[in-house]
C-alpha cells in the first residue's frame, strides 16, 4: 500500500526535487497551498515534508518560527513524521568533518534561528527527521551559489572563487538529497529526534576547475568574487546583507560525515561527482 506525503513549499527548490523523488518511490503526494488550514490538510498522511523557507533569506527572525509552527500543527493532528531538509549553518566554525554528535554553536544570525527551530522541534517530542546537506546542486536551476555565481561566466572559460579555492566545501546533489529522504522515510526504526547529516560531496573550487578542464580539455581562469560590492549595497539589500553573513562559510573547511547515513542506506547509490559535473557544463556552457 502505497504511502501518502505532504509537501510544504511544493513550488520551491527543494520541494520541487522531493515531489520528483517521492513521486517517483510510488508515494501519493500531497501539496500544501498557501493560506490554508494546515491540520486539515495533514489529515491521514504518512509524512510532512517542511520544504517552505521564505525567499532570499527574507526576515528570517519571523518567518521560521512561524512555519515550523505551521509544520508542527499539521504534525500533531497527523500524527505524521516531519522530515526537515537542514543546513550547516548551526556548526559555525566547528572543526570537522561534521557529525550527529558535533556541537551546534553558529557564529551567524541565521545559524542562531535554524538552531533555535531545530531545538524547538527536539523539545516538542513530534517525530522528526532533519536531514542535513551542505549547499544544493541540481543541474535543472542557475539559483544556487554554484550556478549563480561559481559557473556563471563558465561560458566565457572563467570561474568566480567566493572564497580561497583551495577551501573544501560539503555540497548535496539535490537528486540524490530528495532520493535519500525517500528511502530514509521508509523506515519505522528512525528515533523520535533523527539528525542525519547526508554526505554528499565535499571539493574546493581548484577541484571543481581541475574537473572541468578534464572534460573540457581547456584551461580556465579563476576570479575572486567581489565581497566588497556586497558591504557597499549591505545597507540598502537585504539579500547583500544575508549573503554577506554567511561568508565564513566560504574559507571554513567542513565536510559531513557519512557515518550515520551509511549506517541507515548502506546501499545508496551517489550520483559520482564527476557525472554531476558534466552536468553541471551542460547547463552552463548550453544556449
Amino acid at each position: 500500500m502505497s504511502r501518502t506525503v505532504l509537501i510544504l513549499g511544493a513550488s520551491g527548490f527543494a520541494g520541487k526535487a522531493f515531489d520528483r523523488a517521492f513521486f517517483t518511490d510510488g508515494w501519493r503526494i500531497r501539496r500544501y497551498q498557501r493560506g490554508t488550514d494546515p491540520a486539515e490538510a495533514a489529515r491521514g498522511v504518512d509524512l510532512i515534508i517542511n520544504a517552505m523557507n521564505p525567499p532570499n533569506y527574507h526576515d528570517w527572525a519571523r518567518q521560521i518560527p512561524k512555519i515550523t509552527e505551521l509544520a508542527m500543527t499539521a504534525a500533531r493532528t497527523s500524527g505524521a513524521r516531519v522530515l526537515i531538509p537542514g543546513n550547516v549553518y548551526v556548526y559555525g566554525r566547528q572543526p570537522g568533518p561534521w557529525s550527529t554528535d558535533t556541537p551546534h554553536s553558529p557564529c551567524s544570525r541565521k545559524g542562531k534561528i535554524r538552531a533555535d527551530m531545530e531545538a524547538a522541534w527536539r523539545e516538542s517530542r513530534l517525530p522528526v527527521t532533519i536531514l542535513r546537506g551542505g549547499d544544493f546542486i541540481d543541474e535543472q536551476r542557475r539559483g544556487q551559489a554554484i550556478g549563480l555565481v561559481v559557473l556563471k561566466k563558465l561560458h566565457t572559460a572563467r570561474v568566480t572563487a567566493m572564497g580561497e579555492p583551495k577551501i573544501q566545501r560539503a555540497y548535496a546533489y539535490l537528486p540524490d538529497f530528495a532520493r535519500a529522504a525517500a528511502i530514509l522515510s521508509k523506515s519505522d526504526d528512525l528515533p523520535i529526534f533523527a539528525d542525519i547529516p547526508f554526505p554528499g560531496h565535499s571539493f574546493s573550487i581548484n577541484d571543481l576547475v581541475a574537473e572541468i578542464e578534464r572534460q573540457t580539455d581547456s584551461r580556465l581562469e579563476i576570479n575572486h568574487f567581489p565581497w566588497w560590492a556586497l558591504r557597499l549595497s549591505a545597507p540598502f539589500w537585504e539579500l547583500g546583507r544575508e549573503l554577506l553573513e554567511q561568508r565564513y562559510l566560504y574559507d571554513h573547511p567542513h565536510s559531513l560525515d557519512g557515518a550515520c547515513f551509511e549506517a541507515l542506506c548502506p546501499h545508496f547509490d551517489h550520483t559520482p561527482l564527476e557525472k554531476v559535473i558534466a552536468r553541471l557544463i551542460q547547463l552552463h556552457t548550453s544556449g
